[in-house]
């Protein structure tokens, strides 16, 4: 290869990895395509790695595809692997020559021992080719090379494709000062010089002065159980439809320096030509922007240019469709003549930089509005995308050069510059959804402008929520509707207790990022997954048994589904088609039969055990395999969700040599990995889990009548609990788990993972610790993994770093970070549960406020440590210096539902077993009382608890309507009254004091 050969190479190099249409191949071919990655597989071609296609008609061609050959090289000796196929567009007369003299070509090239390997060469005869497949294969290709268009020099050389714009913007004045004066800050509680709570609890509302900013991306998850969004004090974030990682609207990007926009709006003064966003981000102007954070919506305002604006963006309770209600307010005395612009980036699949290639846009011809396809990404090919607006747009464009410009970026982007867009759209573009309006405001008016970004399963839902949602009234009405589909899932429990914090996360925004984030959307800023997990969503759904029992139901029998017949579970799967993992993780497969009973126990549904739920099927793991990324097969056998829960059990009982479970790859701890992978290590956190669950579902069994299996299940749990005192006991607190040579984790006598706290707090929940053992555990837990001066309860300490254990890719974070060391929220959540099952309040109100993000956010020293949100729970806080109290991801966390079950449940006390509740506090002994609202149907039960006595824990008497109930259950009766139930704590069977008075009404 020469030196001039190899800069052409590297040229088209650059063609691999930044996606250029001047050497692809014809627009009206990729529009023509209609089949996803997947048909690129019967060809040996994975499409995961970037195509050259050279199409080769003649024997004078091969030279063009020797020197394809040596540029292929050349890309591999730098690192770049790319697939290069050769399509012999021969006549069938003469095509087996041409065939021989393609594959001679190969074999004497750098590239022999790569033909028909990833990275490789693949030699394809058109003619033994569908006609759809090889419009895939020119659709897929960054570069199309052609052997009658002379040397790859020659061909490289094709002049780029020119744009038709539209003709510069000029300015008719120059620019104006506008007088502005600030709206008030409204009053907030928590203020923390950044942010604080609404009175109500229902917004969290961000307030940043010129130049300011948040320590990170203070984000809203924003979702119906199908569609959503993320959005960030800035105004970035991104749009999903179906599933959050596999088909993004818009690109999502965890960059929580930058926080990039991939969605925007833009408006310029048409006199002035001054320019501006309604959000802090891509381009900010002068004086504040408050950002109000709600459930199930998300508001900018802001005053720029004497032009007050108000953002609003929200999601429908059902329809795949964001809107966004921009309202303009004239402040002036004169005549404003403006332009919107609305930009998104278009993804349509994992990234827009995989999919754009693949976007074909189009101007519907009903409607007017803007639609994409995508017909390359697999499982969503057929849906339809939109953008649309009210009112309609003068222009527009699905060419994102256009809009940012050659080298431009949002914050100057060229529409602005322009008096318009050029309408380009079409097949081959980098795809973008831009349009622009025109508004006139007369002095003093206002105006809504909305938009709407959406998709439909075909063409004709997507026209049906064009036209449904061009009606203002509608919008305006949607959002009522949204508040209001929130309010009745987060009205039904309300309290009121001397702990402000608390109150506030427990009557809002706990179960708003349990059911919104975790259940329906799935993702967050610092995480997008998409996936069910197996464990993760049926642990989410037991905080929502309360507010909204159908979604725990429907999350179990969507996790039953998931089940293979051996009795096994996925670990996690992508919706639709279910790919997802086996593995061999031990816990996985208990929390269904543990989620079940608890469904069955509060909301009295034990009919949910008798439906009837298929498995899935796949090859078993080969005993060198952990894991197995996979399809499965739906199988034909059903089962009752009582016999998915008989299964799972069943395979979890075989114990290893000390009489403990088997912990497998990895047991809540999925970074403890190679502990017990070679089927020998044993899990004592497992021992204290399946005794519980064995206990509880035995119960479950007596009221099937199964009483054989019940009492077996309880004599199990047993020799459980006795192989964990006689074999896991180390003194002052209870071992990890031994490694399958026998090694114990969890020592005193170790270097690293002395100590690891979900063993200690589980020998409580259990109830299965011998009493003063459990006490000697938790003391040991506050001694060696609570650390208040840094508001920390630890997982484990010391973390995993030099030491010759070798537990599993846990020992891959960074030492005091997430599960090594840090705090994982999750399981700090159980240490607060086992001091309240212990009875002492002080302690679990006190570490409970510890976890709470309000405190950690309380002060401006605060929230430059923790820097994430305040309003929500965080997986983890940092435990190392110099990020020590530092938040790690928010949002997409399971122990949002933890932290709400141990506040209403354990710390509250609330209970409730069918139609009937009642309450066993253990609480501060310095609370003098609190009041818990519950709705049941259309009755309200208003429910004062007074402390008069200053105790943590028991139940003097209780009051309903005024009547006493000895037994301290209060039957439930949807009789649309109001119902008053009083409790007064103190000493079981001494005399209570006198109720005190409820408010009326």
């Amino acid at each position: 290869m020469t030196a001039g050969e190899a800069q052409i190479a590297l040229r088209l190099a650059s063609r691999l990895l930044y996606v250029n249409p001047d050497l692809r191949t014809r627009p009206d071919v990729i529009a023509r395509n209609r089949r996803g990655q997947s048909g690129l597989w019967a060809y040996g071609i994975s499409g995961d790695l970037p195509v050259v296609v050279v199409r080769v008609s003649e024997p004078e061609h091969v030279p063009l595809v020797r020197q394809l050959l040596r540029a292929h090289g050349l890309w591999r000796l730098r690192g770049l692997a790319a697939d290069l196929v050769v399509l012999n567009e021969h006549p069938t007369s003469y095509q087996q020559e041409v065939q021989e003299a393609l594959l001679e070509a190969v074999r004497s090239s750098l590239s022999a021992h790569l033909l028909d390997n990833p990275g490789g060469v693949f030699v394809r005869r058109v003619d033994l080719m569908p006609e759809e497949d090889r419009v895939l294969l020119l659709t897929v290709a960054r570069a199309v090379l052609v052997g009658g268009r002379g040397t790859l020099g020659q061909q490289i050389e094709r002049k780029p494709r020119v744009l038709d714009l539209k003709p510069d913007f000029s300015a008719r004045r120059s620019p104006v000062t506008y007088a502005s004066t600030p709206k008030p800050r409204p009053t907030l509680e928590f203020w923390n010089g950044t942010g604080g709570f609404t009175p109500d609890g229902r917004e969290y509302v961000i307030v940043l002065g010129d130049g300011q900013r948040t320590p990170a991306p203070w984000s809203n998850v924003v979702s119906n159980p199908a569609f959503g969004f993320v959005v960030t004090e800035s105004g970035g974030g991104y749009t999903w439809s179906g599933n959050s990682r596999e088909n993004r609207l818009t690109p999502w990007s965890n960059d929580a320096v930058s926080d990039p926009v991939s969605e925007a709006f833009f408006l310029r003064d048409d006199d002035t030509g001054v320019a501006w966003t309604p959000t802090p981000a891509p381009m900010r102007s002068s004086g504040p922007y408050t950002v109000r954070h709600g459930q199930g919506y998300t508001v900018f305002e802001h005053c720029a240019e004497g032009i007050e604006t108000e953002l609003t963006m929200f999601v429908p309770p059902a329809d795949p469709v964001k809107l966004v209600r921009l309202t303009l307010r004239n402040l002036g005395n004169e005549r404003r003549r403006l332009t919107v612009m609305s930009y998104a980036a278009l993804a349509l699949g994992v990234s827009r930089e995989a999919s754009s290639p693949f976007i074909v846009t189009e101007i519907d011809s009903e409607t007017g509005a803007l639609l994409a396809r995508n017909h390359y990404n697999n499982e969503f090919a057929g849906r339809v995308a939109f953008v649309d607006s009210t009112p309609r747009p003068s222009s527009l464009t699905a060419e994102r050069k256009e809009f940012i410009g050659r080298n431009g970026t949002l914050s100057r982007p060229n529409a602005l510059l322009r008096t318009g867009l050029s309408g380009q759209v079409g097949a081959g573009l980098d795809a973008c959804a831009a349009l622009h309006l025109k508004v006139v405001l007369e002095p003093g008016a206002s105006r809504d402008v909305t938009f709407a970004l959406g998709e439909g399963a075909d063409v004709s839902e997507a026209r049906s929520l064009i036209e449904r949602y061009r009606d203002s009234e509608t919008v305006v009405a949607t959002l009522d509707d949204v508040r209001r589909s929130w309010d009745a899932i987060l009205g039904s429990v309300r309290v009121d207790t001397p702990d402000r914090s608390l109150d506030l996360l427990v009557n809002r925004w706990l179960p708003y990022q349990t059911i919104g984030c975790r259940v329906w959307a799935r993702t967050g800023f610092s995480q997008s997954g998409g996936a069910y997990g197996f464990r993760d969503q049926l642990q989410d759904v037991a905080a929502a048994v309360y507010a909204a029992p159908a979604v725990a139901r429907e999350q179990i029998l969507r996790a039953a589904a998931r089940q293979f017949v051996e009795g096994d579970v996925q670990h996690w799967w992508h919706p639709p088609t279910g790919r997802g993992v086996r593995t061999r993780i031990s816990d996985d497969l208990l929390w269904l039969p543990f989620i079940a009973a608890h469904y069955a126990e509060v909301t009295g549904d034990r009919a949910v055990f008798d439906e009837e739920i298929g498995f899935v099927e796949a090859r078993a793991l080969a005993p060198s395999e952990d894991d197995a990324y996979l399809v499965p097969d739906t199988s034909p056998e059903r089962a009752s969700i009582f016999e998915h829960c008989v299964r799972a059990i069943e395979r979890s009982l075989p114990v290893g040599l000390h009489g403990l479970p088997l912990m497998g790859a990895g047991d809540w701890n999925d970074g403890m990995n190679r502990v017990g992978h070679e089927g020998q290590g044993e899990s004592v956190w497992m021992g204290w889990f399946l005794a519980t669950v064995l206990t509880r579902f035995a119960g479950v069994c007596d009221a099937r009548g199964e009483a054989e299996r019940a009492i077996r299940y309880r004599d199990h749990a047993a020799d459980l609990a006795r192989a964990v005192e006689e074999h896991a006991w180390d003194g002052e607190w209870y071992l990890r788990a031994y490694f399958d040579d026998g090694t114990p984790l969890g020592t005193a006598m170790a270097s690293e993972c002395r100590i690891d706290s979900i063993a200690q707090s589980w020998s409580v929940i259990s109830g299965f610790g011998s009493q003063d053992r459990q006490r000697r555990a938790m003391a040991s837990v506050e001694k060696n993994l609570v650390h208040r001066g840094d508001g920390l309860i630890m997982l484990l300490t010391p973390p995993f770093d030099r030491s010759s254990l070798e537990p599993g890719y846990i020992k891959g974070y960074v030492p005091g970070v997430r599960e090594n060391g840090g705090q994982y929220t999750h399981a700090a959540a159980w240490v607060v549960l086992a001091h309240a099952m212990l009875g002492d309040g002080d302690r679990a109100g006190e570490l409970f406020s510890l976890l709470n993000p309000v405190n950690h956010t309380s002060t401006r020293a605060g929230v430059s440590r923790y820097k994430v949100e305040p309003y929500v729970v965080a997986a983890d806080v940092y435990a190392v210096a110099p990020h020590t109290g530092r938040g790690g991801w928010t949002w997409y966390t399971g122990s949002a539902s933890w932290m709400y079950r141990v506040a209403l449940e354990s710390m509250l006390g609330f209970k409730k077993s069918g139609s009937r509740i009642r309450l066993d506090p253990c609480i501060p002994k310095w609370w003098t009382g609190y009041s818990l609202e519950y709705r049941f149907g259309a009755s309200l039960y208003r429910v004062r608890v007074a402390n008069p006595d200053e105790v943590c824990r028991g139940v003097a008497r209780v009051d309903l309507d005024g009547v006493e109930i000895e037994s301290g259950w209060i039957d439930l009766v949807d009789d649309g009254r109001e119902h008053r139930v009083g409790i007064v704590l103190g000493e079981p069977g001494t005399p209570a004091a006198t109720l005190v008075e409820l408010p009326r009404p």
